[in-house]
């Protein structure tokens, strides 16, 4: 699997693995590899060794045939829906992984358009807490957005106040009751979730895996926000608990 270069000390840093949208999970609208390494700067700050893998489905292959204590400690989801005709994970390998990694006790942080990926995956919706549905969901143009913070919603948004950043504002998302929402923003009179956490509830007793969705981060500008990267930056440590 090849990675892009980490920092830090390897051996002692934990390990995230950051699958990026390239590939057939790249699109022609989100720039994968701007926000990808604006992600991976975030989480070297928060300790993390990173790799960037150059294929999705062949890092999600190895998460199914990889020994539990050879597994990361972080998966970060940054990708597109492809747009081949083909399935998405695009093997069966591969959605096995996925779905080990989703029924599993490790965390994982997901990132923008990664909610309309992994649309033949049905563990992928309940493990993120929600997703875009075609059809449904929809987003204003890109322009200044309004995040509303829930200061009530637990320790991740404790004392931060509602900030303004340039993104997209995803809505009509289709979610899940057992989500915790963080941050919203209000379209045609709606107040609709931007960024949530998620208990996953394995079926054979092991802990709960943590999962945090952050539906912002369209380009780079949006992590040049100190808000946006404040609230990141507190995810990543709830992650990491």
């Amino acid at each position: 699997m090849t990675a892009a270069p980490v920092s830090g000390d390897t051996a002692a840093a934990p390990k995230a693995l950051l699958l990026s949208g390239v590939g057939r999970y790249a699109d022609p609208w989100h720039p994968f590899a701007e926000t990808s390494d604006a992600l991976a700067g975030l989480l070297r700050e928060a300790g993390f060794a990173v790799e960037i893998p150059a294929d999705v489905d062949g890092a999600l292959e190895q998460l199914a045939g990889t020994a539990d204590a050879d597994l990361p400690d972080l998966l970060v989801v940054n990708v597109g829906l492809p747009r081949d005709g083909q399935q998405s994970p695009g093997t069966p390998a591969a959605s096995s992984g996925l779905v080990r990694w989703l029924g599993s006790g490790r965390p994982m942080l997901v990132s923008h358009s990664s909610a309309t990926s992994f649309v033949d995956c049905p563990e992928w919706e309940g493990g993120l807490g929600g997703r875009w549905v075609r059809g449904t969901s929809m987003h204003p143009d890109y322009g200044p957005a309004t995040v509303r913070i829930r200061p009530a919603s637990g320790p991740v948004v404790e004392g931060m106040q509602d900030f303004t950043l340039p993104d997209e504002r995803y809505s009509f998302l289709r979610t899940s009751p057992r989500i915790t929402v963080h941050a919203t923003h209000t379209h045609e009179g709606t107040e609709h979730p931007l960024m949530w956490s998620l208990l996953r509830q394995p079926s054979d007793g092991r802990p709960a895996g943590r999962t945090f969705y952050d539906a912002l981060g369209h380009d780079a500008a949006s992590y040049e926000s100190p808000e946006h990267r404040e609230l990141l930056g507190r995810a990543i440590s709830w992650l990491s608990r």
